[in-house]
């Protein structure tokens, strides 16, 4: 069954063959089980929303369209089955606009504007260029490490290897570099 292209096993699935069914399964399941727990962020959930999505996609095998791609296809019953999961599930909402009550009475709820107002952009950058001359500022060896990690998001291995340091180095450094720049940041 391995060599078989996934239309061909849909073929043999549809005329009945178990072992097509369990080898779709089989190619399939690791990036359905993914969507599920994207969707639902809990493990045991998502196993279960994975086999229910396997048991829809079975069952209406017969209407895949083949103009499309069969891992599309089942990512969408995948999708729809978690969505399902969350109706069922009834979520507890409320009203932002409802006030909150409490022991001592009503009080209404408050949220910070998620727009950024001209003086907190200010700030910001402010904070910005504060950060980046602190940076600036360290020795090179550790102003070198903090740009690898933290702009260009290299891993600790990669930046062993370019630097043609030990690997405990690197993390000394880091570390090193770290403490330096909370120690200049705290007067901020």
């Amino acid at each position: 069954m391995d060599g078989l292209d996934t239309n061909e096993l849909i073929d043999r699935a549809l005329a009945g063959d178990q072992a097509a069914y369990t080898e779709l399964v089989k190619r399939y399941q690791p990036q359905v089980q993914a969507v599920c727990l994207k969707m639902v962020h809990n493990r045991e959930t998502a196993l279960d929303l994975t086999q229910e999505t396997f048991v829809k996609a079975f069952s209406a095998l017969g209407t895949f369209d083949r103009a499309y791609t069969f891992s599309t296809w089942l990512y969408k019953i995948a999708r729809n089955t978690c969505i399902d999961h969350f109706r069922r599930s009834k979520l507890e909402t409320f009203s932002l606009d409802a006030p909150l009550r409490t022991r001592e009475g009503e009080m209404d709820r408050d949220f910070p504007s998620p727009v950024h107002t001209p003086e907190k952009y200010l700030l910001l950058k402010e904070k910005g260029r504060l950060i980046s001359e602190a940076i600036d500022s360290l020795p090179d060896k550790y102003r070198e490490v903090i740009h690898m990690r933290h702009s260009q998001e290299l891993p600790y291995e990669e930046i062993a290897e370019m630097l043609r340091v030990p690997l405990g180095t690197v993390k000394a450094r880091l570390f090193r570099a770290r403490e330096l720049l909370k120690k200049r940041l705290s007067t901020i």
